[in-house]
């Protein structure tokens, strides 16, 4: 059969423009394919992680980074508006916000236990005070075997060697959490070291590691030693946790179930900034970690992706919170930000 030249022609443009149509929303959603940049806090970077991987199976267009460079460090950037969301386990101050010029909401995402970690051969069920625990930490006690940590632990051999610190070199959201308790429970601390990001420790020869990984990987090398890490990172390292006295005198181990009991009382205000100082029950050494975005977004494209991707943490991602040993944002909570976010964020 011969086709003349114009069929031929007529065949190739209708086949032309029918890829077209087919191939135009693929087109299209290369188009709002957007990307997220986020960075701060260790302390829940395992959880965005997985935040990052999951939120593409429902939202492919939606690109997210992140980058665990610590509390302080993303507050700064966040003040800096260099990324589109920040994150830390220390919810920004009053003065901070007043320095981001497109306006902040804090987003609650996951609670977690701080573990306070130690390398002491021979010893695996270490338990820690009230009184023994910031006495330890503001250099009061400064050997293993010293009276009131054997007195915590009757029938435990304590070595007699010093006690190797080791502390965050970086601002950090977990040294808040675990500094904020402290000064909860001890005059004394909160008087010489107090609650926060960086505080100026008095510890002799203190070891100072990088983000929560940095200092595990210190304790875990390091005989003698003691730290506080966020929970998942002492599991994932293997780290013997101790077990630390709550406001009832109980000796609790850090665990999600502990971890729950003792969040479960917290009380949300309507810019959800909240502080665990000292919980009523369950493990004492606990908080709650944000995300912090902006109110104005450059354009409504970054404004909707930045929208889509809490939505979808706040909804879908807080099943991966049990996973990885977080605590869940309670739902009525979830639903008083949701409404916050989709109604300002602009």
């Amino acid at each position: 059969m011969i086709f003349s030249t114009t069929i031929l022609n007529r065949f190739v443009t209708t086949s032309m423009v029918t890829a077209a149509v087919i191939l135009s929303p693929v087109l299209t959603a290369v188009a709002k394919a957007e990307t997220l940049n986020g960075a701060g806090a260790t302390f829940p970077a395992p959880l965005y992680e997985r935040y990052a991987r999951e939120v593409k199976k429902k939202h492919p267009d939606l690109q997210v980074n992140y980058q665990a460079i610590g509390s302080g460090g993303g507050i700064r950037q966040v003040m800096a508006g260099t990324v589109d969301f920040g994150a830390s386990d220390a919810a920004m101050k009053d003065s901070e916000i007043a320095k981001v010029k497109n306006g902040v909401i804090l987003v609650p995402t996951a609670g977690g236990a701080v573990s306070v970690v130690y390398n002491v051969p021979g010893v695996n069920n270490l338990r820690l005070s009230r009184a023994t625990l910031p006495a330890i930490f503001s250099g009061q006690i400064t050997n293993w075997n010293d009276s009131r940590i054997k007195a915590d632990n009757p029938g435990v051999n304590l070595p007699n060697q010093p006690i190797k610190f080791v502390v965050r070199a970086d601002g950090s959201g977990t040294t808040f959490i675990f500094t904020n308790h402290l000064s909860s429970i001890s005059p004394y601390f909160k008087g010489r070291i107090g609650a926060n990001t960086a505080p100026r420790w008095t510890l002799p020869n203190a070891l100072k590691g990088k983000g929560n990984p940095g200092v595990a990987a210190l304790v875990a090398r390091t005989p003698g030693s003691i730290g506080y890490v966020e929970y998942a990172y002492a599991t994932e390292n293997r780290l013997k946790s101790a077990q630390i006295q709550n406001k009832k005198g109980e000796f609790v181990a850090p665990s999600l179930q502990s971890a729950n009991a003792a969040l479960s009382t917290v009380r949300f205000p309507d810019n959800f900034r909240v502080f665990v100082g000292d919980p009523a029950q369950g493990y004492p050494i606990v908080g709650l970690t944000w995300m912090m975005i902006y109110r104005d977004y450059p354009n409504n494209s970054k404004a909707n992706a930045i929208k889509k991707w809490i939505n979808w943490v706040l909804r879908d991602g807080q099943q991966f919170n049990d996973d990885l040993n977080y605590t869940r944002i309670p739902a009525d909570v979830v639903n008083r930000v949701l409404q916050t976010v989709n109604s300002s964020v602009k």
